[in-house]
């Protein structure tokens, strides 16, 4: 467990199980804290149907009192999906007319992390079935979205293309920043520790680093008057979007 979505997956998958009071997570530790009044074994079982190289290091009990705030945990989930699928549209709808596929492939990346932020939230108050179902849905959309830009950025390479409005990219993509930024402070103001609310901080200061990587790629197109810094960007943002989408298909088997 060294990423924010296999943290993501390791908590949906737990959801299905009675008794889990709260999930702890230390990914520069490599290590998941759970505590439960359920059955250990369940819950190791649960883990190594992911095939994510886990083993016990210890278990013993503890009179420690987890409390939690559901609602508030839900309220900023719901403002860091609400920011991030509104940039989405942003992004994508000012790509189109910039010809930026960096602001694209941005933008899907916003969307991914709605989807992630809805299913941590379905986790919360819907069915196990109802939750794999949408996981399913969210997952190949996001595949079906990424491969169809990635094709884009390819036929972009091999033809010739209009050079992408630069002055688009590096605006939009500082207020995304901003809008990342918001999201990252309202969530370490949060004083959970459970398991999704942690993840959203990594997932929004992942988003932080490329909002960078869309604004630098729209300096250099600018500096040398060439699309490649754009297309770059765009694939590398592409196949993180896929990654992401092949987890969450995890959740639907």
């Amino acid at each position: 467990m060294d990423c924010p979505s296999e943290e993501n997956l390791i908590k949906m998958k737990l959801s299905d199980i009675d008794g889990i009071n709260q999930l702890d997570f230390d990914l520069e530790e490599r290590t998941l804290t759970v505590y439960h009044v359920s059955n250990i074994t369940i819950i190791s079982d649960s883990i190594k149907e992911l095939n994510l190289n886990e083993s016990l290091v210890s278990s013993h009990e503890t009179d420690e009192i987890i409390v939690e705030s559901k609602a508030e945990q839900s309220r900023l989930l719901w403002i860091v999906l609400i920011i991030n699928f509104v940039f989405f549209a942003i992004e994508m709808s000012t790509g189109l007319i910039s010809k930026s596929m960096g602001l694209v492939a941005d933008s899907l990346d916003m969307l991914a992390d709605s989807f992630v932020y809805a299913l941590s939230l379905i986790a919360v108050g819907g069915s196990v079935l109802k939750k794999k179902r949408i996981a399913k849905y969210a997952g190949y959309f996001q595949i079906t979205l990424a491969v169809l830009g990635i094709i884009e950025v390819v036929r972009r390479f091999l033809g010739f293309e209009a050079l992408p409005v630069f002055s688009t990219m590096i605006i939009v993509s500082i207020f995304a920043l901003i809008a990342n930024g918001v999201c990252l402070y309202l969530l370490q103001k949060s004083k959970s520790k459970e398991a999704h609310m942690r993840a959203s901080m990594i997932f929004t200061s992942n988003d932080i680093i490329i909002n960078l990587g869309v604004i630098v790629a729209g300096v250099l197109v600018n500096q040398f008057s060439s699309g490649l810094p754009d297309l770059v960007i765009g694939i590398i943002v592409f196949v993180l979007v896929i990654q992401g989408a092949i987890r969450i298909l995890k959740l639907s088997k």
